[in-house]
């Protein structure tokens, strides 16, 4: 293959993969959407048992996103709408990475799905359009709904709802230079 044995090409990034097979649209959309939710560093050979539960979601996605297609504005474009539920998907990631997914995420739902993330990452629940805050506490003291609504009204109400996440996020959307999608 182009001076690269099939061993070589199994030890190739998915970030020197894409570069590699730019000229294989068929190979390069789906590292290409791999990158795009932040497993650029992946392996093309790495087994997947050795894979974490956010990179295995995030390949998952991969394999979901990668069933749409683009318009000539090079949005994505579903077959159909669908449910995504994802749990914890950024756990691991780098920040710039994190960003990233977000930025597909918002690209899911403005193609008309509808994304659920069970996340504690904050950049994660201020990029939301509705909060479910479960509680008040973890564990065998939660299980109850503390408070639901948009970010603003989460973090605006939470002296009254006792939501943790109001205050804690509430603090964090007033900390200077955190990044915006």
């Amino acid at each position: 293959m182009r001076g690269k044995s099939v061993g070589d090409v199994l030890n190739m990034d998915v970030d020197e993969a894409i570069t590699y097979f730019e000229n294989s649209p068929s190979i390069a959309h789906p590292l290409q959407l791999m990158q795009d939710v932040g497993l650029g560093y992946l392996t093309i050979g790495q087994p997947s048992p050795t894979l974490s539960g956010g990179e295995a979601q995030r390949i998952k996605l991969v394999t979901e996103l990668a069933k749409a297609r683009l318009d000539l504005q090079g949005n994505m474009r579903f077959v159909q709408h669908t449910l995504y539920v994802l749990d914890e998907p950024t756990v691991g990631l780098h920040m710039a990475d994190v960003e990233k997914l977000l930025h597909v995420m918002h690209r899911m739902v403005d193609a008309g799905n509808t994304v659920v993330v069970i996340e504690h990452n904050l950049d994660v629940m201020a990029e939301a359009d509705w909060l479910l805050d479960m509680g008040p506490e973890g564990g065998s003291g939660g299980g109850q709904v503390v408070v639901a609504g948009s970010v603003d009204e989460v973090c605006r109400t939470h002296g009254k709802t006792g939501s943790h996440t109001g205050r804690i996020l509430g603090e964090f959307l007033q900390e200077p230079g955190r990044f915006n999608v």
